[in-house]
């Protein structure tokens, strides 16, 4: 399985912390750094380029809304 993106170091440790807390919390189940580190890694090839790409659209959607306003001020000639 090849990871599409990297995280830092720091940020994947947390990462793994949450899912282990959120297993233990919800289905008191215990997970290992293994075991969570590979539920994340799946999380990132199957699901993160899901939510990147909508955070792409998103934002597309927001910068023409804001181009569009910048065309309301432009002077006509008279």
């Amino acid at each position: 399985m090849k990871i599409p993106f990297s995280i830092s170091r720091d940020k994947r440790e947390e990462m793994i912390t949450s899912i282990q807390d959120y297993f233990l919390n919800e289905r008191q189940e215990e997970f290992g750094n293994l075991e969570a580190g590979f539920l994340l890694d799946f999380f990132m090839v199957e699901f993160a380029p899901t939510f990147y790409n909508q955070g792409v659209k998103d934002a597309h959607q927001f910068l023409s809304e804001k181009l569009e306003d910048v065309f309301e001020i432009e002077k006509t000639k008279k």
